[in-house]
């Protein structure tokens, strides 16, 4: 006879609860308001009526400290350690980008307060030749800084940009002997200070031949090919390696496949590159002051005689006071726009290439 053992039953499954950190609903949002109402209270008490500490700075630190620390122990108290160590350091990035943004928009804020009531059309269609240093700032004309700093930012990005590709390819497609040396090189120049590339320029041919727009694109192109030569390098890893062995595998060499896979593939990215090396060198002075000398009459030939450009013009408006220095801030806000958009379209391009990659 067989016995047949009874079958035991299946232990029913034991339900987690699933932690989902970014949730937020509206009893997060309470807390959140009420850690920082508490801390404000509890900071301002300790430090403005007990303690004997002043100025805002410290104030702010400790409110933010405060702050994390409430925030943290009321997270915790209602969702655990692991949603409330989530919670505090968003919070913290959150704060810390608050900090980083607000100088930034307070910096431009002012340039523009300062600089758009004296901007006129006829910024962009006269140059400074017929103003004297007792006319009003509306009738400031920046058409030969404009045309200067076209010129001159022109030349060091047709110099640069392919240069910095190329380098680009070396360091993430050759990879040959020298990857290493090129590498160090190029970490190198992206500290140098603007001043030294000025300076060098200015004892190789200012010195020889003088000042003009052609010696300042040289020194502003120092600057920018590193920035131009890092930024490519990153993009051409987003490249999937697939696509090179695709190409490989059907018996393309590899000059070609870089040529018709790789940089195809990364042309957005490359285009921000670019972009992003003009917005790096568009407002420098230093190198200027040694190259391009500046200029208040029209000069449309780079390669012949002093030059003015925009961050050039604004720097020598400044020191001479009085009326002259809201001609600079006007200078100065239209720099400061000319790079925002520089900045905004570099990112507009980045993120398709990213959204592809």
């Amino acid at each position: 006879m067989s016995v047949t053992t009874p079958l035991r039953p299946t232990p029913a499954p034991i339900q987690i609860p699933r932690v989902r950190p970014k949730s937020f609903n509206r009893r997060d949002l309470l807390v959140l308001f009420g850690a920082v109402s508490a801390s404000l209270g509890l900071v301002w008490l300790l430090y403005t009526q007990l303690l004997p500490f002043q100025g805002i700075q410290g104030f702010l630190l400790c409110w933010v400290a405060a702050f994390l620390a409430f925030y943290f122990a009321a997270v915790r108290e209602i969702d655990g350690r692991v949603i409330a160590r989530d919670r505090t350091m968003a919070a913290l990035v959150s704060v810390m980008a608050v900090a980083i943004v607000i100088p930034l928009a307070l910096i431009i804020g002012y340039v523009f307060a300062k600089g758009l009531p004296y901007l006129r059309l006829t910024f962009f269609t006269t140059t400074m030749a017929d103003v004297s240093p007792t006319d009003p700032a509306t009738q400031a004309g920046g058409l030969q800084a404009i045309v200067g700093t076209v010129e001159q930012v022109g030349i060091a990005a047709l110099i640069s940009i392919p240069l910095g590709v190329l380098t680009a390819v070396y360091l993430n497609e050759v990879r040959g002997r020298l990857q290493r040396p090129v590498r160090i090189f190029v970490d190198a120049m992206s500290g140098t200070p603007s001043i030294v590339a000025g300076l060098f320029i200015y004892a190789v041919l200012v010195s020889k031949s003088g000042f003009s727009g052609f010696s300042a694109a040289l020194a502003l192109s120092v600057l920018m090919l590193p920035t131009v030569t890092r930024t490519s390098e990153v993009v051409l890893r987003l490249v999937p390696d697939g696509l090179r062995e695709a190409s490989l595998a059907l018996g393309s060499p590899q000059w070609k496949t870089v040529w018709r896979v790789v940089l195809p593939s990364a042309r957005s990215g490359l285009i921000t590159a670019g972009i992003l090396g003009v917005a790096r060198v568009i407002g420098e002075t230093a190198p200027l002051i040694l190259t391009a000398y500046g200029n208040p009459f029209m000069n449309t030939n780079p390669f012949s005689g002093p030059q003015a450009a925009l961050p050039l013009t604004a720097y020598n408006l400044f020191r001479l006071f009085g009326p002259s220095v809201n001609e600079a801030w006007t200078y100065a806000s239209v720099l400061v726009l000319i790079v925002l958009i520089l900045f905004v379209t570099a990112r507009r391009i980045g993120r398709r290439q990213f959204a592809r990659a």
